[in-house]
């Protein structure tokens, strides 16, 4: 069957009716190259210290391409870890807290994580406080969410630097919008950006930082952003 040429018969029958057509050639979108990697431990660190210029400069980029503004809340508040194990480039986040009631019970975090960036494994115990638990959002990008479970296979390649400090197996390939919560109360979990990085909101109870266990031992959280005012 031939393909009728929609345009020429308007056009045509336009002319016979003594009607003039304009046509318009529409502009056509091109779909966003999706963001990648950037920046490695050689751009990070300067005699051996996590530069905090070159790691946020790193997290506004990745920001600015998923249209995130970088507002006064958010320059207020920022911080940026590479939890002092030297391997920013793949372990290590940026974040807020929106809020942290206790009274109330109640929390609100921003995560940023650039490509291949992951979090430690950790979990969150009871204190004078509940043992938090929480639930995660993704905004832009996608994560592996781990937690415990039965193992999952074909997993990614994770960070050879937390090879021995990793007990969760199970995980999930999260999108936006997809919500994932804690598997179990106090139970270790992390996240893992995919290529593209991950910018995720987690809802949570109220989040005690003396609760807060790592399973690698040598994790500190230091924050580079205060430590360089």
């Amino acid at each position: 069957m031939r393909l009728i040429n929609y345009t020429f018969i308007l056009l045509l029958t336009a002319t016979i009716m003594g009607c003039s057509v304009e046509v318009k050639n529409e502009p056509v979108m091109k779909e966003k190259a999706p963001y990648q990697k950037k920046y490695t431990n050689a751009d990070f660190y300067k005699d051996g210290k996590l530069d905090p210029e070159i790691a946020l400069k790193a997290y506004l980029d990745m920001l600015d391409h998923y249209g995130v503004p970088y507002s006064d809340f958010v320059k207020e508040n920022l911080w940026i870890t590479d939890f002092n194990l030297g391997d920013f480039e793949n372990v290590g986040m940026a974040g807020l807290f929106w809020v942290n009631d206790p009274v109330h019970n109640y929390f609100g975090h921003e995560i940023y994580l650039l490509p291949g960036q992951m979090i430690v494994e950790h979990r969150h115990v009871a204190t004078e406080y509940p043992a938090k638990f929480e639930s995660w959002q993704v905004r832009h990008g996608w994560t592996y969410n781990y937690s415990i479970g039965e193992a999952t296979p074909n997993g990614p390649k994770l960070p050879e630097s937390q090879k021995d400090h990793i007990t969760v197996s199970h995980f999930k390939k999260q999108m936006v919008d997809e919500v994932i919560h804690l598997a179990e109360i106090e139970s270790p979990h992390f996240l893992f950006a995919g290529p593209e990085g991950v910018i995720v909101t987690e809802f949570a109870s109220f989040h005690d930082g003396n609760g807060l266990r790592f399973t690698n031992p040598n994790v500190e959280f230091i924050d580079v952003l205060s430590k360089s005012e």
